[in-house]
């Protein structure tokens, strides 16, 4: 296996990981990104056809390079998938592919990294894997359900070609869910379960996105330490787009409350009925996987990340493209940007 050493390691090539690399290479740092996927942007093009940003282009760009297109449109998942390719070859980026790091331990002098394709030797760590790195389960609902029911993490959906014939529960009524259930109200019988009352947000607002309402509002810029951030932290995102909305209005999609267990192969909701169902798509979020960090003062009781706006508690240890790093848009491309510079800023002053 080969050696590397480097100055700074950058792990994780999706936005967060570009977006420090960026400014990494404007100063002329001595730097190498790692990644476990096949090819840039793998992660967006592996997601459900069907899906749509609801971000505008002008919000959808890393630094140095606007996204092309409509700037008030919103961007397709391939759209960002080819961006994030073009990112790399743009700004030239020492990518290294096909990556997965077994274990990252600290040393005297730096860190370092136990990988796939051998040991990363550094004297700084940026790890910037991001918010979506294990699909979540219920497993108390997944695990109890008879074999003959299909069942699909929305990470893993692609088309209504994977499903079997007959109805469909979508768990999880984020906008991911959303989306997925408003592509299959066309064909089929589609339910979809939610723990809270759904909010709809409109996409476009007096002819402009509402994010440049939200920009104009002050929203975009709201810190996680303010009480108008504190605010925001606490609220479960809205869905954009009415959509949805119009469909359950229209009884072509219905909606369920909480899906709490399975009773004779039926799912039961906190109404107390019960449905039968033959396929599921848990649209039910991820969870962040940091058991190959062998740092244990890195992370807090419940396993994420100390930090400060993204500068550990550990020494030339930083984290970035975390959900509410400092603002809303920490994990979204158009936001991540902002806690890459603010990293850079901080390792060039230090």
């Amino acid at each position: 296996m080969s050696v590397y050493q480097v100055d700074t390691l950058v792990i994780g090539a999706g936005q967060a990981g570009l977006s420090i690399a960026y400014f990494l290479k404007k100063y002329q740092h001595n730097f190498i990104i790692i990644d476990q996927g096949d090819e840039i942007g793998e992660v967006w093009r592996k997601r459900y056809d069907s899906l749509i940003l609801f971000t505008p282009r002008w919000y959808s760009s890393l630094p140095g390079l606007p996204l092309e297109g409509d700037a008030e449109g919103c961007a397709t998942k391939d759209e960002i998938s080819d961006y994030l390719k073009k990112y790399v070859e743009t700004f030239n980026l020492p990518v290294h592919l096909r990556t997965n790091v077994h274990l990252l331990k600290k040393t005297p002098t730096g860190f370092v990294a136990e990988t796939s394709q051998g040991t990363f030797i550094s004297k700084k760590v940026i790890i910037a894997t991001g918010p979506f790195q294990k699909p979540f389960f219920p497993v108390h609902l997944s695990e109890s359900l008879p074999g003959d029911v299909l069942q699909l993490h929305s990470s893993h959906y692609s088309n209504s070609n994977q499903l079997k014939n007959g109805n469909v529960l979508i768990v999880g009524a984020g906008n991911s869910g959303a989306q997925i259930a408003v592509e299959l109200a066309n064909e089929r019988e589609v339910w979809i379960s939610s723990g809270h009352s759904l909010k709809y947000m409109p996409v476009r607002l007096f002819g402009k996105s509402i994010f440049w309402w939200f920009r104009k509002a002050g929203i975009l810029k709201a810190s996680i330490d303010s009480v108008f951030g504190q605010a925001l932290y606490r609220r479960p995102d809205p869905i954009f787009g009415q959509d949805l909305k119009l469909l359950i209005n229209d009884g072509k999609v219905r909606m369920k409350p909480r899906a709490i267990k399975v009773v004779d192969g039926e799912i039961e909701f906190e109404d107390q009925s019960c449905l039968k169902f033959n396929n599921i798509i848990w649209a039910t979020g991820f969870y962040s996987d940091y058991s190959w960090l062998d740092i244990p003062e890195a992370l807090n009781e419940k396993g994420k990340p100390i930090h400060d706006r993204g500068i550990s508690s550990v020494a030339n240890l930083f984290f970035l493209g975390l959900p509410w790093q400092y603002r809303r848009g920490s994990a979204l491309i158009g936001g991540v940007g902002e806690d890459a510079k603010y990293v850079m800023d901080y390792i060039s002053r230090n």
